[in-house]
């Protein structure tokens, strides 16, 4: 069974007093049921399962239920011998965007106490959009993503002693052994062909087999385009939707890779604004982050968002390499390739910055130049510039030079992520292997001087 990090999150949430409704959101296919359910069985003595899109699909029940009466009526004809009283029974509401009213329903199940509840949702993103009530005290929301590289190493058989080491490593700025740093560089790798959807990383654990984990991927891929069709009712739409997110590995590979709006319907003079919502599925169902842009490099960065100038990317960076490399393994494993893997490292370094809770943003002035990523910095109150490098030249890079050497933006430090083994530090720029990546986090509150949280 593979770890993942959210498990820890759910069981003190459910070994808590917090009687507020847990959904769990995120992307299709990253694991949410599948954990919900190992927890919920292994807290809980009585355990029910409702799923709504199989409802949907199939008698629909609780399809046209709208009172807690009349759900508690049907839940009791399809569980009633499960079900018991708050303390030992748990429901789980899945794929509760299938059924927008239940959002608002919770409110009333939790005030009435009589069993514990949790729920998870695909595209809550896009639901809550149309939801006119939303029990904003009532749910308490987290996000789960696919399998980060630390879940992906502890896939692979890579102990948890081992990954202290490595963290321990980080926080000393000390490199790796030469040894030690080829084997980590080419699990890296491998995770770039492979990406952290638990269906494909299981499909490789199984089978270590290019063409069967290509062919997982093409269909979760396909799996979202059929979601977009379903959740957007205005056809032309959804065309756009599956056009822009056809398009993302192709932007990518741009010198820019900035969205490009006219290449949506090839109109010269096509606006950004003609397609808000379509940018804002992709970003809220989770199948594409989103990089903006920012007028100003200041801290707090989201005080000069540029909404009109937006980088997407893939969710996961194995569908990346399956649309650009198909079967090809050799222009992502071999150290020495022709091929610019410069879109795969931004990729997934976007992916792990994502799910460690950075909001991502860039800077891109004719004067300066482009940073590829710049993260706000709440320990100093500053921002932190992040430069991401496949090649040899990881040394070259103008527009970090000019960030940090500014007094004005007060950097404590610059970041350059790549391949090199060695962890070096000239001036404000600290060099970083490439898998240190998923150390770079945010401060949380058990980190933090308890002096602090206090005022």
């Amino acid at each position: 069974m593979l770890y993942r990090k959210i498990t820890t999150y759910i069981e003190d949430y459910l070994k808590s007093n917090d009687d507020r409704i847990l959904i769990i959101e995120g992307a299709r296919q990253v694991g949410k049921s599948f954990v919900i359910r190992e927890v919920g069985k292994r807290i809980y003595t009585h355990f029910v399962e409702i799923n709504f899109a199989e409802d949907d699909e199939g008698p629909q029940l609780f399809k046209n239920l709208h009172t807690v009466e009349d759900f508690y009526l049907t839940l009791s004809s399809v569980a009633g011998d499960k079900l018991e009283d708050y303390d030992n029974t748990l429901v789980f509401l899945d794929e509760i965007q299938h059924y927008p009213q239940y959002l608002t329903l919770l409110k009333f199940l939790r005030q009435d106490h009589r069993y514990r509840y949790i729920a998870s949702g695909s595209l809550l993103g896009i639901t809550l959009r149309k939801t006119t009530s939303i029990p904003v005290g009532s749910i308490l929301r987290k996000r789960m993503y696919q399998l980060d590289f630390e879940e992906w190493l502890m896939a692979n058989g890579y102990g948890k002693e081992a990954i202290a080491f490595l963290r321990s490593s980080y926080e000393k700025s000390e490199s790796l052994s030469e040894e030690q740093h080829n084997y980590v560089l080419s699990l890296f790798k491998r995770y770039l062909l492979v990406g952290g959807l638990p269906f494909a990383v299981n499909t490789y654990l199984e089978t270590h087999n290019i063409a069967k984990v290509r062919e997982v991927q093409n269909a979760i891929m396909d799996l979202y385009k059929e979601d977009a069709t379903k959740y957007e009712n205005e056809s032309k739409k959804k065309l756009h939707i599956l056009r822009i997110y056809d398009m993302i590995s192709s932007q990518m590979e741009n010198k820019k890779k900035r969205v490009v709006v006219k290449q949506i319907q090839d109109k010269e003079k096509d606006r950004f604004d003609n397609y808000t919502e379509e940018f804002e599925y992709l970003v809220s169902s989770g199948i594409a982050m989103e990089v903006n842009a920012i007028s100003n490099p200041r801290y707090p960065l989201a005080e000069s968002l540029h909404k009109n100038l937006l980088k997407l990317y893939l969710n996961d960076v194995g569908f990346l390499t399956s649309r650009l490399y198909n079967l090809s393994i050799k222009a992502v494993m071999e150290t020495e390739t022709s091929v610019n893997l410069g879109s795969v490292y931004e990729n997934v370094v976007a992916q792990e910055l994502c799910a460690h809770s950075y909001p991502l943003f860039y800077y891109d002035n004719k004067a300066k130049g482009e940073v590829d990523f710049i993260i706000d910095d709440t320990q100093h109150f500053t921002i932190k510039p992040i430069e991401v490098k496949s090649g040899k030249d990881y040394q070259v890079h103008s527009a970090l030079n000019s960030f940090t050497s500014d007094p004005n933006y007060k950097i404590e430090q610059g970041i350059v992520l790549s391949n090199s083994r060695e962890v070096v530090k000239k001036g404000k720029v600290l060099y970083l292997p490439i898998y240190y990546v998923m150390f770079i986090q945010k401060p949380d509150a058990a980190t933090v001087n308890e002096d602090e949280l206090i005022f």
